[in-house]
This record gives C-alpha cells, structure tokens and sequence, in this order.
C-alpha cells in the first residue's frame, strides 16, 4: 500500500559515484560573461597621440598603480583616476589632487603622457607647478621608435 501511495521504503540508498558538473559549468559561463563585460572598464585613460622615441623603460613595482597625467594638444590635463572620470583638468586642479596623493602615498609613481604636438612650455609649466607642490619624481612616457 506504501508504494502505490509515492511513499519510499525505509532502508539504505545505493551511493551516487558521479558528480553533477552541470552547476560548475553555468557558475562559470556566467563569471566568464561578467568578466568579459567589466574588462573593458578596467583600461582607462586619455588617447594621445605619444612622440616615438627610444628610451629606456621605467621600471614599476608590481602591486603598484602608477598616477598617469595626461596633456592634449589644447593643454587640458587629464588623470587617470576613477574619481576624475575622464573629464578635462584645469592645471591647478590637477595639481592639487596629484598633490594630494602623493602627500598619501609617497611612492606614487607619477608619469607625464603629453601628446606629440603639445608645446614644450605647457610641459615645462606643468612639471614647474608639481615640483613647486611636492612631486620631485615625474617620468616621461614615449612609444618606442619603429625601426624599418
């Protein structure tokens, strides 16, 4: 009458030897479709066209984010922070926050990305107003030269 009724004898259960891979997959489908998606928001920054130039590489220590400023041919600065979100900087604001990070974290790595046709002297004012606010250790950022 029990098993007529659904109802399952009391006893033991045979073992199950096989794993269900079935969740592992969609677990990692939908990690693999996230990470796709948020990759792209990862690069940031400001496109400038770089002079070509050989030079040696600055070395950055791992685990480190460099503080990257960027100048367009109109002398707007940008920096690559989250926080600044991508708009134009006027100079002395880019100074002030710059200045404050490194007050923060003194070991900040802070690079210049100048566009090839900006004028040497908005360069040499922006690195003049840094020095004046702190920031002794500014590198140059360049492409390396295409040999024919």
């Amino acid at each position: 009458m029990a098993r007529l009724l659904g109802y399952k004898k009391p006893g033991r259960r045979k073992p199950m030897s096989e794993i269900n891979m079935v969740p592992f997959i969609d677990i990692m489908m939908v990690m693999l479709v996230a990470f796709m998606v948020s990759s792209p928001m990862f690069t940031q920054g400001i496109q400038v066209e770089l002079p070509k130039i050989d030079s040696k590489p600055v070395e950055i220590p791992p685990g480190e984010e460099p503080l990257v400023i960027s100048i367009k041919p109109d002398a707007t600065y940008y920096l690559s922070l989250e926080s600044s979100g991508g708009k134009a900087l006027t100079l002395m604001e880019m100074v002030n926050k710059v200045g404050k990070i490194k007050k923060a974290r003194p070991t900040t790595l802070v690079l210049v990305k100048g566009d090839k046709d900006v004028r040497y002297g908005t360069v040499v004012e922006m690195m003049a107003v840094l020095q004046k606010a702190g920031v002794n250790d500014v590198g140059l950022v360049t492409e390396p030269e295409e040999l024919n």
